[in-house]
């Protein structure tokens, strides 16, 4: 069995430039080995922006649910009757005399888009504490 091993030989260069002030030891040690053209730029810029978006995708998505169900609020059905307005069945319902904050909270226990109600309606409220 034989064995072969490589070695690399790195070319002079043929082009001379003019002297400057720093020896050309220093200059080429702070250059890089690696140079980037306009498209590879872009192109390290892409995947980079890539790799952001794809972490934030599977970093966000990370469930923050529990195993227990919530408590909502609690709440009983009213039908409505002929006459009956929003109004008149949060002044119904209302101890503290706030009924406009009862009226908010009716339209968004049943999602109301207007105050509009016809009989035989069947709503959600809240329970009074009497």
């Amino acid at each position: 069995m034989s064995t072969a091993t490589i070695s690399p030989v790195l070319a002079p260069r043929t082009s001379q430039r003019p002297a400057s002030r720093t020896s050309g030891a220093a200059r080429s040690q702070a250059r890089s080995s690696v140079r980037l053209t306009r498209r590879g730029r872009a192109v390290v810029l892409f995947a980079g922006l890539v790799l952001v978006l794809l972490a934030g995708f599977f970093l966000g998505s990370v469930a923050v649910g529990t195993d227990e169900a919530g408590q909502g609020p609690t709440t009983e059905i009213v039908m409505v009757e002929p006459g009956q307005s929003l109004w008149s069945i949060a002044s119904e319902l209302t101890t503290d005399g706030d009924v406009r904050t009862t009226m908010r909270e009716i339209e968004r226990l049943n999602a109301l888009d207007t105050v509009a109600l016809s009989a035989g309606q069947k709503l959600r409220v809240p329970v009074s504490t009497d």
